[in-house]
């Protein structure tokens, strides 16, 4: 008898095949494997199909999950801008001063100190190990006597001088890693002075200016405004992009704050997953209701953008605003960009405070407080500003242009300082005119706080930008930068621009840096001549020889 033993691990199967001729017991043994293999490759497939059928249902039910998620993130989206006026009567919008000081730690972990090395225990010539051993003959013969005592004295030379070595190379290394630990302590201690510096500025910067509203500074209360209208939390979608001024006689604010276009505003309602195309099918609002909702949004903002600035006015400084919606779009009859006015409303704080916001129907409250805008907001209609912001200085004066007397052996440095402040406003107004600009220049101070003001057109992004021009032949220090920022806040201008025939030392930039103020040197002016056209030299040397002999 022959039997042959056979198993499948794949299906845990074992049979063993007994007969009386060999090539037939392996023959029965081939035909059941191969069966066996069919059953397992059917197997296999069926549970490949089972598992992409659970793979697929899973990721469709995955599917309908996200499309559930996308509708009620539309969902709350839209109950967000509902909301809009209601969410922020919920907010107390003062400014918090002491919330904005830097009450930190200096992060930087202080370097730890490495531990020294030990330097071993010097040998002792008094110990045993250094002792010679003699015995009764060495005690009668001299020689073998000398020779032992030779030799103890040798070890002791050896380990005593390795010691020494040994020694050395500790103190060595003690002092190197002494000296790494105070370099890094040193460099630890003066980032600690440079961040306590910093921010003990920043702090008294926000108490300076903390101070200077509290005494009623116009341009402390513009900038004070500012920071509660920035507070205003909103999708991230819309602008939040706004120009203020303030009229210290009336007590009145002039608000120019960009609303968001129609394609900022979210009109998405529902997302459902279409099984048989798996596919996602977006619901947006209809045409009508997105109308409604995005005046009623409009208004809203309105309304609330005027409470929170009552709400805020901590001094009473404010007795009225004037609040002018700018929309920007594409005029569909030229397909460019343009920035209109759509509303405009001019309230008292006294009648305003009486307003139950929590109530109100935004557009019925916009209309009874005698606002302007098209009954269709949504139809972009452009309307005049009740009050426009005021750009005009009694200090400004007439000018004249220079750039044209210019040629390569101009001297800058060297020009007359009047010549030089009207070169500056040149310059300044060819760049601004570009975009629609204009610049214009202050009597004449020599030093003086102000010796040009620039004004972008634009009503949200743009404003007033102060120029000083300074004709130095000296480095320029950071006084001078200082002065600028001081006069940046004083004039209520979103930016300050110093431009100096000589350079700035790294105290004058480090000032500038993270503050709203640029710093031009001899070569952006040069370079800046050069772009419109005109050519002139900056010779210090020169220029000082020159100033000295004209004194």
């Amino acid at each position: 008898m022959y039997e042959v033993e056979i198993k499948h691990d794949g299906l845990n199967k074992y049979r063993v095949i007994k007969g009386s001729d060999l090539y037939v017991v392996n023959q029965k043994a081939e035909m059941q494997m191969r069966t066996w293999d069919e059953m397992w490759k059917k197997k296999q497939e069926q549970e490949r199909k089972k598992q992409y059928q659970q793979k697929a249902a899973k990721e469709k039910e995955e599917k309908k999950a996200l499309a559930d998620q996308l509708t009620n993130e539309a969902i709350e989206q839209i109950e967000q801008i509902e909301k809009i006026l209601k969410y922020t009567l919920e907010i107390d919008d003062k400014i918090d001063w002491d919330s904005l000081k830097d009450k930190s730690k200096f992060s930087k972990p202080k370097p730890k100190k490495v531990e020294l090395l030990q330097i071993p225990t010097e040998p002792n010539k008094n110990d045993i190990r250094y002792q010679p051993k003699l015995g009764l003959i060495d005690k009668l013969i001299s020689s073998k006597k000398d020779k032992k005592i030779d030799a103890s004295n040798k070890l002791y030379q050896q380990d005593y001088e390795q010691w020494e070595r040994e020694k050395l190379k500790i103190e060595s290394l003690n002092e190197e890693n002494n000296k790494k630990y105070e370099d890094k302590l040193k460099k630890w201690k003066e980032a600690e002075k440079k961040f306590l510096k910093e921010q003990k500025e920043k702090n008294e910067a926000i108490e300076t200016q903390k101070e200077s509203y509290l005494r009623g500074v116009p341009s402390s209360i513009i900038e004070y405004c500012d920071m509660v209208l920035s507070n205003s939390n909103y999708p991230e979608s819309f602008p939040k992009e706004y120009d203020l001024d303030y009229n210290e006689l009336n007590k009145t604010l002039i608000v120019d704050y960009l609303l968001p276009a129609p394609e900022q505003v979210p009109s998405l309602k529902e997302v459902k997953y279409v099984q048989s195309k798996d596919e996602f099918k977006e619901n947006h609002l209809s045409e009508s209701a997105f109308n409604k909702m995005y005046d009623n949004l409009l208004y809203q903002i309105t309304l609330r953008t005027i409470h929170e600035l009552y709400e805020a006015d901590d001094i009473n400084s404010i007795d009225s605003v004037v609040f002018n919606g700018w929309v920007k779009s594409i005029d569909k009859g030229t397909g460019k960009e343009i920035t209109a006015c759509i509303l405009s409303i001019q309230t008292v704080k006294s009648e305003y405070e009486e307003i139950n916001l929590a109530l109100v129907d935004p557009k019925v409250c916009f209309k009874n407080l005698k606002g302007v805008g098209s009954s269709k907001l949504h139809s972009l209609a452009p309307i005049a500003p009740i009050i426009k912001i005021n750009k005009e200085d009694d200090r400004f004066v007439s000018s004249y242009d220079v750039a044209e007397t210019l040629d390569e052996s101009t001297n800058l440095a060297a020009m007359d300082w009047q010549d030089f402040e009207h070169l500056i406003r040149e310059l300044f107004e060819k760049e601004f005119n570009q975009s629609g600009g204009e610049v214009k220049i202050t009597q004449a101070s020599k030093d003086g706080g102000v010796d040009a003001v620039a004004f972008d057109p634009d009503p949200i992004r743009g404003g007033k930008i102060v120029i000083q021009a300074k004709r130095y032949t000296n480095v320029v220090g950071v006084s001078a930068v200082r002065d600028l920022y001081g006069t940046v806040m004083n004039e209520g201008a979103t930016k300050g621009i110093l431009v100096s025939t000589a350079d700035y030392g790294p105290d004058a930039y480090n000032f500038a840096k993270d503050k709203p103020l640029t710093l031009l040197n001899g070569n952006n002016l040069l370079h800046l001549l050069q772009k419109h056209g005109h050519k002139a030299k900056i010779d210090l040397k020169e220029a000082k020889k020159i100033l000295k002999e004209n004194q």
